[in-house]
């Protein structure tokens, strides 16, 4: 376990203390978090000596009951694409008076793709109408199942039926 260089910012007393969510937790730029059991929701995130930061409210990404949670189930994906390591995790806002808050908010901005506006300008937007949050691991990862885990993708307006395409002349089968 690395020591943390920040400890006077620092007011959490859980460090990430299993070596597979330590490493799977450094190379994180996308979690799966579940709230209160419910659906797994994919969000972009930060990571941080601790554990992970993400961002949500308008302009950012939605993840539905994390404000009103004390714990949640985060999982993580390993270099191959699937999911290596599932466990349970603290959430704690941080607040633009935290002292945490200087610390955390340059690096997510930093991080943050697609943003318009200054690193300044997000942090200020961040303070004003959105929440971060930071998720720290909260006891030893779950056992992998048996299951892959795939499940059917759920309904979305994003998805358009399609039509097959308008032919304008017959096509031509190959005579022999």
């Amino acid at each position: 376990m690395r020591r943390n260089t920040n400890d006077r910012y620092n007011p959490y007393h859980q460090r990430m203390t299993d070596p597979l969510i330590e490493e799977a937790s450094k190379k994180a730029a996308i979690a799966w978090i579940a709230v209160d059991g419910g659906l797994d929701y994919a969000v972009w995130c930060l990571p941080l000596e601790t554990g992970l930061v993400v961002v949500t409210g308008p302009g950012e990404q939605d993840l539905p009951g994390l404000e009103n949670a004390t714990t949640v189930k985060v999982s993580l994906r390993g270099d191959h694409g699937g999911a290596i390591v599932h466990y349970p995790a603290i959430v704690e806002r941080v607040r633009p008076e935290n002292e945490l808050w200087e610390v955390i908010t340059p690096q997510l901005a930093s991080k943050r793709l697609n943003a318009s506006g200054t690193s300044e300008d997000l942090i200020a937007r961040w303070g004003r109408e959105c929440a971060v949050y930071s998720i720290n691991p909260a006891g030893e990862p779950s056992a992998p199942s048996a299951e892959s885990g795939a499940a059917e993708p759920r309904p979305s307006t994003a998805a358009n039926a399609t039509r097959k395409p308008f032919k304008l002349h017959r096509v031509r089968s190959n005579r022999t």
